[in-house]
């Protein structure tokens, strides 16, 4: 990370770092589906929120987000410069330092923890707080470069917004805010999974050992199949609690439909099959789990909204 450092500051220093620099080093993309999973989670929750609290939470959720993003873009810079999908951003390209990056996500993370728990109470600050290490330590400075895992068991850190949402209207952590995160965590491993099948290079040149590199491609189809059998008694668990309705399980059972039915299909292919027709079939199913998780949670959305009306 030294020489890194010593390079990003070389280069930053030919021009100024603009605005939008500073926003891309919070992963402006994912911080939106941290601050739509946690609004659900709050919105859901059977609290009422004065609509001022409920806007700071998620405002200091949506620092929190953008804190361990920026951390992990600072330690994360190395890889990122090999990757044709990441080596536009702020720290590879020179455009910010990587001590920037360390100390605007430092900063970050201070501030929004303590904002959120003095704006609503320190179970979800403290969640929030364990959520921003788990990303930034377990998941970018060990889990990532360490093992095929990674994105099983680091997809926790993307998971937890909706608990954190929970958290803050209600103090509490349920079983419906469990199974919010249970169906984060279970998607994320197919979700990246079937990024990794049509970046067909990039882990393997930065030495990220992603399930592709280290066990192929056959064993990452087979394992998409698994974690989406396993996702979907969870999608579909969750339409059984308080918080989902009609819109819910009828969603859930139609996107689950489609998604088993997109694992099975990528499972049935051979690589050459696949390489044919330029990874059609997965670029098809990351683009589709991208919408399976927003309407999941749009639908819930959509529920409280008719028991708010009286007409569920």
């Amino acid at each position: 990370m030294t020489d890194l450092t010593t390079n990003t500051t070389a280069k930053a220093a030919e021009g100024e770092a603009g605005f939008g620099d500073y926003i891309a080093l919070l992963k402006p993309r994912v911080m939106s589906l941290v601050v739509f999973t946690a609004l659900v989670g709050l919105l859901v929750a059977p609290v009422q929120v004065d609509p001022m609290i409920a806007f700071t939470a998620i405002l200091f959720i949506a620092l929190g987000g953008g804190a361990s993003g920026a951390l992990n873009m600072w330690y994360d810079a190395d890889i990122d410069a090999v990757m044709r999908r990441t080596a536009r951003r702020p720290v590879p390209s020179g455009k910010v330092t990587a001590g920037e990056a360390l100390s605007l996500g430092l900063w970050l993370s201070a501030i929004s923890v303590a904002m959120l728990g003095l704006a609503t109470n320190w179970l979800a600050a403290g969640i929030l707080a364990f959520t921003i290490f788990f990303y930034a330590v377990v998941y970018t400075m060990w889990l990532k470069r360490a093992t095929p895992q990674n994105i099983v068991i680091g997809g926790a850190a993307g998971a937890f917004p909706p608990m954190i949402g929970w958290a803050a209207a209600t103090g509490t952590v349920s079983v419906e805010a469990v199974l919010m995160f249970a169906l984060i965590f279970i998607w994320t491993p197919p979700h990246f999974w079937a990024l990794a099948l049509f970046m067909k290079s990039d882990y393997h040149e930065a030495k990220v050992p992603m399930l592709t590199v280290t066990h192929g491609r056959a064993e990452t189809r087979r394992q998409i199949l698994i974690y989406t059998f396993a996702l979907v008694p969870v999608a579909l668990g969750l339409g059984l609690t308080s918080v989902a309705g009609p819109v819910y399980l009828a969603a859930a059972l139609v996107l689950n439909l489609i998604f088993l039915k997109g694992a099975v299909a990528i499972w049935r292919r051979a690589e050459a099959q696949a390489e044919a027709d330029a990874y059609a079939v997965e670029k098809r199913f990351f683009r589709f789990s991208l919408y399976y998780l927003f309407l999941h949670f749009g639908a819930l959305l959509a529920d409280a909204g008719l028991r708010t009306w009286g007409l569920a």
